[in-house]
C-alpha cells in the first residue's frame, strides 16, 4: 500500500505517543519476530518496532525486510525505531484522502 504525504503526516501524529510493541533481540529478525510483528499489525494497525543494531545499513535492510515480509507500509524511521502501518481486515483508522 502506498501512502501519500498527507496520510503519512496523519499517521506520524498518531504514532508519536506510542511505545515500541516489538523489540528485536540478539537473534535479529527471525520468523518468530516477523510473526509477532504481523500479529501486532493485525491488532493495532499502527505500531513501532525497535531495532537496536548499531550498523545503519544493516538496520535499513532490516526495516525493508520487515515491511516486505509483513506487507506493511513504512511510515517513518526515528533513530532505531520503525513506524509501520497496515490496515486490518476491519480498519479502525480512517486515513485522509
Amino acid at each position: 500500500m502506498q501512502l501519500n504525504n498527507k496520510q503519512k503526516q496523519f499517521l506520524k501524529g498518531l504514532a508519536h505517543p506510542l511505545k515500541p510493541v516489538v523489540l528485536l533481540g540478539a537473534n535479529g529478525l527471525t520468523e518468530g519476530v516477523v510473526a509477532e510483528i504481523d500479529s501486532a499489525l493485525e491488532h493495532h494497525e499502527l505500531i513501532k518496532v525497535k531495532v537496536p543494531d548499531e550498523d545503519r545499513e544493516l538496520r535499513a535492510a532490516i526495516y525493508e525486510a520487515i515491511a516486505r515480509e509483513t506487507a506493511a507500509s513504512q511510515v517513518q524511521v526515528i533513530g532505531k525505531t520503525l513506524v509501520l502501518y497496515r490496515p486490518a481486515r476491519e480498519p479502525k483508522l480512517k486515513l485522509p484522502k
